[in-house]
């Protein structure tokens, strides 16, 4: 696993983890504001939804990943609820991906921009996204791109754009209700036919669904040869190139998921 924060001296609002038969990705989102609404901030968000969902990948492995997340997502916003107004459509958000081995099967949960790749041992790779919010930040494209980065009008369209989530018709992520995890993307394959899986956050995929630097195999090729730290040091370099804002950006690669 790599992660790195969008630039030194900022928190990295991503997180990852595993234990031994599954890996976890989280992706934090806020916006200026959230602040005001959660005294925790999204870093803490992000990595205690990660860690409580470990936690309950070990401790009760016959549940479904939908089922977990969603308790995931109930613990952690009891944590915080007496303290912070966890419902403000600016509180802390994250988007997820999970993968676990089942016995003969692999598993997946995708909610939210985050990318899940099964490399299968035969055959091109299998990539798991979830484009519900893609789709809808495409009808606010043309407003973000006529107002200044960071500015009082680019954060107003922003919140406009937050207030799809987690409604029909919108996009889901997880935040404070354990009901968005029924809207995951989910599916499972035979182990015998993976060779790996990756989880990435959407810092990381833009190497592909942005910049256009690579396809999947070749990301696979660039992670079996050379680990995941190239493929972020190589969106960094893109970034740089055409003057687009870092992201955090995580990957986690899951090897060997034949072994018990």
């Amino acid at each position: 696993m790599t992660s790195a924060a969008a630039w030194p001296g900022r928190a990295n609002e991503d997180f990852a983890g595993a234990v031994p038969m599954a890996a976890v990705l989280i992706d934090g989102a806020g916006i200026p504001g959230t602040e005001r609404i959660c005294r925790h901030g999204v870093a803490w968000y992000a990595s205690r939804l990660g860690g409580r969902l470990l936690s309950l990948l070990s401790l009760v492995p016959d549940r479904s990943l939908p089922a977990l997340l969603a308790e995931a997502i109930g613990q952690v916003t009891d944590d915080h609820r007496g303290t912070c107004d966890v419902a403000d459509p600016v509180s802390p958000s994250a988007t997820v991906a999970i993968v676990r081995r089942s016995d003969s099967l692999v598993e997946h949960l995708v909610l939210g921009d985050v990318v899940v790749v099964l490399d299968r041992a035969a055959g091109g790779p299998v990539v798991v996204s979830d484009p519900r919010e893609v789709i809808i930040s495409r009808s606010y494209e043309s407003a973000l791109e006529a107002v200044v980065e960071d500015s009082d009008e680019h954060h107003r369209i922003l919140r406009d754009l937050r207030a799809n989530r987690n409604r029909p018709g919108g996009f889901w992520v997880a935040k404070d209700d354990p009901r968005a995890a029924d809207e995951a993307i989910t599916g499972s394959c035979p182990v015998s036919g993976l060779a790996g899986a990756v989880l990435l956050s959407n810092g990381a995929s833009r190497i592909v669904d942005r910049f256009r630097l690579a396809d999947w195999p070749e990301v696979l090729a660039v992670l079996a040869s050379s680990g995941p730290a190239e493929i972020i040091r190589r969106v960094r370099q893109a970034e740089a190139r055409d003057a687009v804002a870092a992201d955090d950006a995580t990957i986690a690669h899951c090897t060997d998921l034949g072994e018990a």
